[in-house]
């Protein structure tokens, strides 16, 4: 029974980061809920795969913004630290071009400053010093007014940094793309590509997307870590705990439709892929927005809108391969020549780009590049590697020749900056746009939601309050943005307004709001 006495739980469809986030955020508030999940494991996207008889992270592979799971974990009086083995990166991440020509961002940013100067000049460094600068000043004025907050329009945003002083508000650039204004700080190109490379943390072109995307330079420099156990273990870790604090999540649950009640335009409950019906006031949705339309008609078309405003998808691969040549960090970016054409074939063409930049993690390695402990020096190893691609899932399949042709591609690149892999092709597993959007529907295989293409795109992602009453949104496709801990911080928002509006109507007592720590309960018999 939930803390307002009512019998039905808060349903919550999907057990990704934000949907984990939304019922550990609950279940300690002393709210009664039910996940719902597809799949056989929590973590969405954040899952974990096989290739070669070994177990890879097949999703995000970057932790950033530790403080976001700290703070949901505080309430537990545990922290990330305390539940899992982390490595926080001396090595950010390490950048080659044609030739082999490399670039090693440090945490330090001084010495990536004398890096920089290094591989291009004394001037270029004092532009990336300034460069630093500004993006620590745009996280510093979004962190509160933005990221961490409920979903702003460009008036209330203006009101929270403050109409009297425009001169924080210009710093935004709020008009400007990110490209040319890195231009501002960098005449040389590679450094511009490099740092044009943030907008893809949320499946956009450097072209099209708004230049406050350099806030992700201070967001990197504040701390990258690297799991040990890998990013799947986050997932795991919030799953378990919203289990001991009460919630339950159920695995193999496809909700077909979220029901409603027409007349009062108010959610009455869900029901799943095998008849089974689940009465519910309140529901948290954690999955991409574009999939609504669907759930709520109950419509038989899975593919969703066919939006320009998509994000990229992807093509990975994950295999246990030799390296050889130049030397791997635990994250490796090996860039195209023509950056621009490859943001045109994937948004303009909506192809594979011929020239693909390719980004490979080293998932046995530390973040220096040096190899975990009980790898022995010489077996291969676990790589994974990633190139952009257009989100056409739901419309193209791809064939194991196209498929082969883009492997030839990145091939090809790794080997122009330096890199061999030594691989046997049999081992490989490929995810492909068609595959992701099987696993999430109706996005065409987008992971990142819709792009973040133009000033008002990051107004234009829903928030927390879905189209009918009693139904929230969390997830990488809502406000804050994609990532692991945008997606967290989603999920929590929408757990906040969920208690703030059945508070006011007198259905929640104010003492079981988020706060204080409950005593966990002995429920967990279905732990991940």
């Amino acid at each position: 029974m939930s803390a307002g006495g009512s019998q039905e739980p808060v349903i919550i469809i999907g057990a990704g980061m934000g949907g984990l986030a939304a019922a550990l955020r609950l279940a300690v508030a002393g709210v009664s809920v039910e996940v719902l999940e597809a799949g056989d494991a929590p973590g969405g996207k954040l899952r974990r795969v096989e290739a070669g008889g070994r177990a890879f992270d097949g999703g995000p592979t970057v932790l950033t913004m530790k403080w976001v799971f700290d703070e949901l974990l505080r309430d537990l009086g545990t922290s990330l630290d305390d539940e899992l083995v982390l490595e926080k990166a001396k090595l950010i991440a390490r950048h080659y071009w044609s030739s082999g020509d490399c670039l090693d961002l440090d945490a330090d940013p001084e010495q990536s400053a004398e890096a920089v100067a290094a591989f291009a000049g004394e001037r270029e460094a004092a532009g990336f010093r300034r460069f630093r600068t500004d993006s620590a000043r745009v996280y510093s004025l979004l962190k509160d007014t933005f990221i961490n907050a409920t979903r702003p329009n460009p008036l209330s945003l203006s009101r929270r940094i403050g109409v009297t002083r425009p001169g924080a508000l210009l710093a935004l650039k709020p008009f400007s793309t990110l490209w040319p204004v890195l231009g501002d700080y960098f005449a040389a190109p590679r450094l511009r590509q490099l740092f044009a490379r943030y907008a893809t943390y949320c499946g956009s072109s450097p072209f099209l997307a708004p230049a406050t995307l350099m806030l992700v330079a201070h967001v990197e420099q504040e701390g990258v870590w690297v799991p040990q156990q890998g990013m799947h273990a986050v997932a795991e870790v919030f799953a378990r705990l919203a289990v001991r604090f009460g919630a339950r999540i159920r695995y193999g649950c496809r909700v077909e439709q979220i029901t409603i009640d027409p007349a009062r335009k108010q959610v009455t409950g869900v029901r799943l892929q095998d008849g089974e019906a689940i009465p519910a006031g309140r529901i948290i949705f954690n999955g991409d927005a574009a999939a609504l339309p669907r759930l709520l008609t109950n419509a038989r078309d899975r593919r969703g809108a066919r939006s320009q405003q998509r994000s990229q998808s992807a093509l990975v691969m994950c295999c246990p391969a030799r390296p050889a040549g130049v030397p791997l960090a635990h994250h490796t970016v090996f860039f195209s020549d023509d950056y621009e054409a490859e943001f045109r074939a994937v948004f303009e063409r909506r192809a594979a780009p011929d020239d693909p930049t390719v980004y490979v993690c080293a998932q046995d390695r530390a973040a220096d590049g040096s190899f975990r402990e009980g790898h022995a020096i010489g077996d291969r190893e676990r790589i994974y590697c990633l190139m952009n691609m257009p989100a056409d899932g739901d419309r193209h399949s791809y064939s194991r020749r196209e498929l082969d042709q883009c492997l030839t591609s990145m091939d090809r690149r790794l080997a122009a900056n330096g890199l061999t892999l030594e691989r046997d092709r049999k081992a490989e597993l490929l995810v492909a746009p068609d595959t992701y959007a099987r696993l999430f529907p109706a996005t065409g295989g987008a992971l990142y939601g819709r792009a973040s293409h133009g000033w008002m795109a990051s107004f234009a992602r829903p928030g927390a309050r879905g189209p009918v009453g009693g139904l929230y949104l969390a997830g990488g496709s809502v406000h804050p943005g994609p990532g692991v801990p945008m997606a967290a911080l989603s999920g929590r928002i929408a757990a906040d307004c969920l208690i703030a509006d059945q508070a006011s109507t007198g259905r929640f007592r104010r003492g079981a709001i988020v706060g204080g720590t409950r005593t966990p309960q002995a429920t967990a018999d279905n732990l991940p």
